[in-house]
């Protein structure tokens, strides 16, 4: 009876997790000052921190007109910030560089770095970051591109209804804008025409995570009825952390017309895998 009690109350790993962006309350982080907030989507700062093994964090950074958030290291973590919306400053490796919507950048380990808001407006940027054993990166140069550099793709085996930016891989990428990635695999934007989809599929290695950032249309995550698919209506500011092999995909809305749907992925190795 003990040990049907002890199976009992041993949790499940949930083979998907769901946030909506808005919905999430910002929690005290280390880069957290009276006007620059984060709200933790996954890993660190969420109620589910542990389902997640490669990713050490994703979450939200919202900075205010004219504020700055705290300086931060990570000695064991790589990171990469996404720009959403305003315009701002990085400080990285005592260095000041201007960013923007669609700038994304890789942040070595063991650099020191922070963000000032220099608009009139909010600064939103998307903070990844992913477990890196210590000493497996030393600070350097910042890397930094805009996604309007890279060239919409269509990838083979995918429908030509959806288009791929490739901004970020591994080390060894010859196809992305910036190739700087240890556990990082790959980032891009996904953009879907009216109806279009990237067919649900799964990864036997990496973890992944959506976040729509335009347009509607409903999420493949985790297994339904089918044993195949869920399918859950999406709106911007919905994301969504995959495990290794659990289904994920998107189906766009076929009432979009001429508007796109906008989908910022990235994926990552889990725990102790190799590429």
């Amino acid at each position: 009876m003990a040990v049907m009690a002890v199976a009992a109350d041993r949790p499940v790993d949930p083979t998907f997790l769901y946030r909506r962006v808005p919905k999430v309350a910002p929690k005290t982080s280390d880069l957290t000052t009276e006007n620059c907030g984060y709200r933790p989507l996954f890993g660190a700062g969420d109620a589910q921190a542990s389902a997640p093994k490669g990713i050490a964090r994703y979450g939200v950074i919202e900075v205010d007109a004219g504020g700055s958030c705290a300086s931060v290291t990570y000695a064991k973590e790589e990171q990469i910030y996404f720009i959403l919306e305003g315009q701002g400053s990085l400080r990285y490796g005592g260095e000041s560089t201007t960013v923007k919507p669609d700038d994304f950048m890789y942040l070595a380990p063991g650099s020191t770095h922070s963000l000032s808001n220099s608009s009139g407006g909010p600064l939103r940027v998307v903070m990844m970051g992913y477990h890196v054993p210590a000493g497996s990166g030393a600070s350097g140069k910042l890397q930094i591109s805009n996604a309007s550099q890279a060239e919409k793709k269509v990838l083979p085996g995918h429908p030509a209804s959806t288009k791929y930016l490739l901004l970020m891989g591994a080390k060894d990428s010859k196809r992305d804008l910036i190739a700087a990635g240890q556990v990082l695999t790959s980032l891009f934007i996904m953009e879907f025409d009216a109806g279009g989809t990237n067919h649900p599929h799964h990864h036997i290695k990496e973890e992944e995570v959506y976040l729509l950032l335009e347009g509607h249309g409903e999420m493949a995550a985790g297994g339904g009825m089918s044993g195949i698919e869920g399918r859950h209506a999406a709106t911007p500011g919905d994301a969504y952390f995959i495990r290794l092999n659990a289904t994920v995909g998107f189906y766009a809305d076929a009432g979009l017309g001429e508007k796109k749907a906008r989908i910022l992925a990235v994926r990552s190795l889990y725990a102790g895998m190799k590429k």
